[in-house]
């Protein structure tokens, strides 16, 4: 990560900085200096840099602090309760943009922050980018990433939102659905607990739940030869190859080791 300029105008090597970057050691941040120029690029002053010190140090996700994350080469807005876009995610994202052509129709479902929407519309030339969440939080916040580059955000359940005369018509359909079982809710970082929608983390007891009813959806949405593209983990795979493949769909696994990151990629023959 390179050091950004710092809106408190100050160079990363004098007590500020370093009793920033104790501070967040000892509240157990693994990377404490690059969240401190994170930090000291955002504060306008010394007084918000401490309060934002204090909310971090308080298990508030970075993102959430500054307000936004680094995502694909662009900056995305993250309010706080907005599920937090991850890094493995843009694996997930770099397969959608590749497989969509100049003036694409996609479609972005359980779209959190709407940041796989922005980078279709950045990356894309002319795609058509439509958005669902059924988190209000999520919403407005996808709203601010997504509409401004010229596309479209829904509220609601999955596809249910979506104007009905984009069936038959989608090109590239992102689903990055949550996939934590719910036995192992607990054990994610306190951060995501406690911080982000459990709608966002819950796939069920198997993890599957909710892509299974994308994969049920599917076809009805994809244009011929149209892809879905879900992201899962290494263990659930298979299992949810046996799902979009129940439903009509062609699967293939694509995997990234450097993001440990699993992607279904499933076309409408």
């Amino acid at each position: 990560m390179g050091k950004p300029a710092s809106s408190l105008a100050l160079e990363p090597a004098g007590p500020l900085w370093a009793g920033t970057v104790s501070r967040l050691r000892a509240a157990g941040c693994v990377f404490a200096e690059d969240e401190a120029e994170l930090l000291f690029a955002t504060a306008q002053d010394a007084g918000e840099l401490n309060a934002m010190i204090e909310r971090r140090a308080g298990g508030l996700p970075i993102e959430h602090v500054v307000g936004w994350a680094a995502f694909a080469g662009l900056r995305v807005a993250v309010d706080a309760g907005v599920f937090v876009p991850r890094r493995r995610t843009e694996f997930l994202v770099e397969q959608a943009v590749g497989l969509a052509g100049p003036g694409a129709l996609c479609v972005d479902l359980c779209c959190g922050s709407g940041a796989a929407g922005a980078v279709l519309l950045s990356a894309v030339p002319g795609a058509e980018v439509y958005a669902s969440d059924i988190e209000p939080a999520a919403v407005r916040c996808a709203r601010r990433n997504i509409e401004p580059r010229g596309g479209r955000v829904f509220e609601g359940d999955l596809f249910a939102p979506l104007p009905a005369g984009l069936r038959g018509r989608v090109e590239v359909l992102v689903a990055n659905v949550p996939y934590v079982p719910t036995e192992d809710i607990g054990l994610l970082p306190p951060e995501a607990r406690e911080h982000e929608p459990l709608v966002a983390l819950d796939g069920g007891s198997d993890g599957l739940d909710v892509l299974r009813r994308v994969a049920a959806e599917a076809a009805g949405w994809l244009a011929p030869g149209g892809r879905l593209l879900v992201e899962t983990s290494e263990q659930q795979a298979a299992r949810a190859v046996e799902a979009v493949a129940g439903h009509g769909l062609a699967p293939r696994v694509t995997t990234s080791e450097e993001l440990y990151a699993t992607v279904v990629v499933a076309t409408r023959p």
